[in-house]
């Protein structure tokens, strides 16, 4: 049995050596190197060509290299009865939420706002807004989710949390299901979306939603690209019912040089930047999985793919 590492564009060489090391004797092959694709049972990737997959007779197992999974299943042509895996991890999930939290600060003590009157030395004082008068709501309440409406919970601010199913989480008013989506809306002057990305959250921050949040509320996607209508946005932020928006990831990565979002002064961009995967962190639990997977063992971050996530 063979392991194949796909991840185009990205040097891995990092990656095999820390397999090898967690697990001597793994067989790794890199894509697109000459191998037996017969001989693969077992994959890892980040964003592997579409329908590359359906070319491996004996594949069982595909290990997603970071926490989001929908690089995997949005492809058509993925084999159904291929199992995926995501990485759960502390340090990802400890990075994450601090970012968000800085994010949050970011707009309550208007810091963005004070960079762009420098352009003008511009001696402007603006009245900031404590943690404590702060509603902040969070869409989308995994793992991730959890830990960071926790964090702002921990730093006084108001949380609350919309996910699929009701959670129960100290210090955090929880809405759940399509029935209180509009509750939760009216509750976050701050808006931070963590939703996986599936077909029911695509283009989930749109016109429509934007229209349910307070006027002045301020938006913050680290989810993924694909969940924001662009234009909606600028045309919310620009009719004056959004405060602004900070957004780490686009449905186009690297930003286009010409995009509208780089000369906005109330967008923050981050270059997709709120997380970044080390193999050191992650790969042991990619390990352990391959070796629950050859004693025939059931596998540790199973995902549902029914629901993609």
């Amino acid at each position: 049995m063979s392991v194949l590492v796909v991840a185009p564009g990205r040097d891995v060489s990092h990656w095999v050596e820390t397999l090898k090391s967690q697990h001597p004797g793994m067989n790794v092959y890199v894509y697109p190197e000459d191998h037996d694709n017969e001989e693969v049972e077992f994959a890892i990737t980040w964003k592997h060509p579409r329908g590359l997959f359906k070319n491996y007779p004996n594949l069982k197992v595909v290990a997603s290299m970071g926490a989001g999974v929908d690089h995997i299943t949005s492809d058509p042509e993925f084999p159904e009865d291929v199992k995926i895996t995501r990485v759960v991890d502390k340090q990802l999930t400890s990075d994450l939420s601090e970012f968000v939290l800085a994010l949050v600060l970011n707009h309550t003590r208007h810091l963005s706002a004070y960079k762009h009157q420098e352009k003008d030395s511009n001696w402007n004082v603006l009245k900031y807004c404590r943690n404590s008068d702060m509603k902040v709501g969070i869409m989308g309440m995994g793992v991730i989710g959890t830990a960071t409406a926790q964090l702002l919970a921990k730093n006084n601010f108001k949380v609350s949390g919309w996910s699929r199913t009701e959670k129960d989480c100290e210090d955090i008013t929880s809405y759940y299901g399509d029935n209180s989506l509009e509750d939760f809306l009216q509750a976050s002057e701050i808006l931070i979306c963590l939703l996986p990305l599936t077909d029911a959250t695509s283009g989930i921050l749109n016109k429509e939603l934007f229209e349910k949040l307070p006027k002045g509320a301020y938006v913050i996607n680290v989810g993924r690209g694909e969940h924001l209508e662009e234009n909606d946005l600028i045309e919310m932020i620009d009719s004056g019912h959004l405060a602004g928006a900070a957004l780490d990831v686009f449905k186009e990565e690297p930003l286009p040089e010409d995009h509208a979002f780089w000369e906005h002064e109330r967008i923050t961009i981050t270059p997709h930047t709120a997380s970044l995967t080390e193999a050191e962190s992650v790969i042991p639990q990619i390990v352990e999985n391959y070796e629950r997977f050859q004693d025939g063992e059931e596998l540790k971050n199973l995902v549902e793919q029914d629901r993609g996530y």
